[in-house]
């Protein structure tokens, strides 16, 4: 199991600021209404509600979401084109250099999110499970771009209960010469004990998600890829 879907016993922080680095998507009702589907228990009975092809739907709106406001977050230089009338155009283009991570197996889930907005963006992967014996986080697999050091990373996983597997992501990137600033979280669902852990061990990281709550939808991945 992924061990940040275990939930323990530490008293739940419930509202606090998280500073400047916490970025959440303004709530609309578009919003609201996604996370809404996703949280409902009766969407893991396709016989009662949500089906698994509308879970992932929905599901795929909402990481969409997340992903075009973390490419915000990406530097952009000023560049001058020229229009089909010959008129001069001041703009903005990404300024090169940026990459996706998931950790396996749900922030599968939101790589052709990443991939719909950025084409040809390169996607690294880490696979992080819990150790049977101890619980802890612990690293099957990693594999990234060969000049991850030179790259802003987006990295994804969309449920955050505890922060265990998040920080063992981000210190495998750190290991392999990324920057703490150069780190993007996406995240769809987090708690603030999560939301906590990660920023007091990595304060120069950023971290968007679209809610913090006291309780994780932790079926997602489950429901996501079929397994539930």
């Amino acid at each position: 199991m992924e061990p940040d879907l275990i939930q323990n016993s530490t008293p739940q922080i419930l509202d606090e600021d998280f500073g400047s680095h916490l970025i959440r998507l303004k709530i609309t009702d578009q919003i609201k209404e996604l996370q809404t589907v996703l949280r409902d228990k009766f969407s893991l009975l396709s016989s009662r509600s949500t089906s698994r092809s509308d879970f992932i739907f929905y599901a795929d709106r909402l990481i969409r979401l997340v992903v075009e406001e973390g490419l915000n977050q990406l530097p952009y230089t000023k560049c001058v084109v020229t229009t089909p009338t010959g008129c001069q155009y001041e703009g903005l283009k990404y300024e090169k250099g940026n990459c996706g991570v998931s950790i396996m197996r749900s922030g599968e889930a939101m790589e052709q999110g990443l991939r719909d907005c950025c084409r040809s963006i390169r996607i690294g992967k880490i696979l992080i499970q819990s150790d049977e014996d101890t619980h802890e986080a612990k690293v099957y697999y990693a594999k990234f771009p060969p000049d991850i050091q030179k790259r802003k990373v987006l990295l994804m996983y969309p449920i955050m209960s505890t922060g265990n597997t998040m920080n063992k992501a981000v210190n495998v990137l750190k290991e392999h010469g990324v920057k703490e600033s150069n780190i993007i979280i996406l995240n769809l669902f987090s708690t603030p004990n999560a939301i906590t852990s990660v920023m007091n061990t990595f304060p120069k990281t950023k971290l968007l998600t679209s809610e913090v709550h006291a309780v994780a939808p932790n079926h997602f991945g489950m429901k996501y890829f079929g397994t539930d």
